[in-house]
């Protein structure tokens, strides 16, 4: 419908910007896509490392909670690439059906846990290494210290960022 009045046509000033409902999402998509790239190339990285592990000769040494937190490890890894990569299939099985908005909606959301698992996998891989570099009391302190800089890193300060934003000073007149 080229030039309809429907909700999808309708013109909005949302966020300084005067698009379409439509227009939005395919900004947002595209915003998303890029951020995706970065995350899936470090998780891709991530797990082809750990799917090494196994096959190398000092793991037969190591003790049975290091084997139990590896398998846990690799299987927060593929949930985490699981999770990243949803989006992609998640838009190439709505495409073509009038969905975007929805779409990246959604898209959103599986990224936003997919951040959540690879921090987890984080700092199951680091509580692994550093449980077989140093002894077990400065492995737990270490990952907690750098779980703590994660959540700071990628969400606390986004969500300070949007509280002071929501929060701050009214516009001037």
């Amino acid at each position: 419908m080229a030039g309809g009045t429907g909700p999808a046509r309708k013109r909005t000033r949302a966020h300084g910007r005067d698009e379409t409902e439509e227009e939005r999402a395919d900004r947002l998509w595209a915003e998303l896509l890029q951020e995706l790239r970065v995350a899936q190339t470090g998780v891709q990285i991530l797990f082809g490392f750990l799917l090494t592990v196994v096959f190398q000769q000092r793991f037969v040494e190591l003790s049975t909670t290091d084997r139990n937190i590896y398998v846990v490890t690799v299987v927060l890894g593929a949930a985490t690439t699981g999770a990243l990569i949803g989006p992609v299939s998640f838009h190439r099985l709505l495409t073509g059906r009038r969905l975007k908005p929805q779409t990246v909606q959604w898209a959103s959301r599986l990224t936003v846990l997919g951040l959540v698992l690879l921090l987890c996998t984080m700092a199951a891989a680091l509580l692994l290494i550093l449980r077989v570099a140093t002894d077990d009391t400065w492995a737990v302190w270490l990952v907690a210290g750098i779980v703590v800089w994660f959540v700071v890193c990628w969400f606390v300060l986004p969500a300070w960022t949007l509280h002071s934003e929501a929060t701050g000073p009214p516009p001037e007149k």
